[in-house]
């Protein structure tokens, strides 16, 4: 599928009255990141409160810490996707592109529905702010104070291959076959916490 041919798919998959994306929007990349959510979301929602303590399949980890990961990370994308829309986008960011590990940790102890919550709100809140980007902004890149950068073009596919990997990692019902062949032969699991990317810029 082509890019106009995925940007035809997604409109008639959001219905009438929905936002659109920017004609500039990496369509396949935002598909792939929405059908991920959907994907994440069936696995969640399978898991009654107690199942949400089961082990994942990185050990020292259970799901609430995936389920309250992937959530972070889309609430730091839409804040820097809402930076990059501001006037102060040529600023360094007031924020790490990163999410701390023990915020992570905090969040997992939440109650259990301010946990899916978590999750489910920060969705919505991301996709407004991809959908309010115009095809300039598109092109805009954010840096945060130890120097890690990000494009506005890139945020979908990361977010995908967070969402697509971590719901294989939840061992929750996750299957590798199911996943989009883009993310289906990769090893490469996406580690956007502060202490990786604090590494990485040594």
């Amino acid at each position: 599928m082509n890019e106009t041919e995925a940007r035809a798919a997604l409109r008639a998959r959001q219905g009438a009255g929905a936002r659109y994306d920017a004609s500039a929007a990496p369509a396949q990349s935002l598909e792939l990141a929405r059908r991920g959510t959907a994907y994440f979301a069936r696995l969640v929602n399978n898991l009654d409160a107690a199942a949400l303590y089961g082990p994942s399949r990185i050990e020292g980890k259970n799901r609430r810490w995936f389920i309250a990961s992937i959530g972070l990370q889309a609430r730091m994308f839409a804040e820097s996707v809402g930076w990059a829309r501001s006037a102060e986008s040529t600023k360094v960011l007031p924020f790490p592109l990163a999410v701390d590990t023990p915020e992570i940790e905090l969040a997992a102890t939440l109650p259990t529905q301010a946990l899916r919550n978590l999750f489910a709100h920060s969705e919505v809140h991301l996709n407004v702010e991809w959908r309010d980007l115009t095809d300039d902004q598109w092109q805009r890149v954010v840096r945060d104070a130890i120097g890690t950068t990000m494009t506005m073009m890139e945020t979908p596919m990361l977010r995908a291959a967070a969402l697509w990997r971590t719901a294989i990692d939840l061992d929750a019902g996750g299957r590798l076959a199911d996943l989009p062949a883009a993310f289906r032969n990769t090893t490469t699991d996406i580690d956007l916490t502060r202490d990786n990317n604090e590494k990485a810029a040594r």
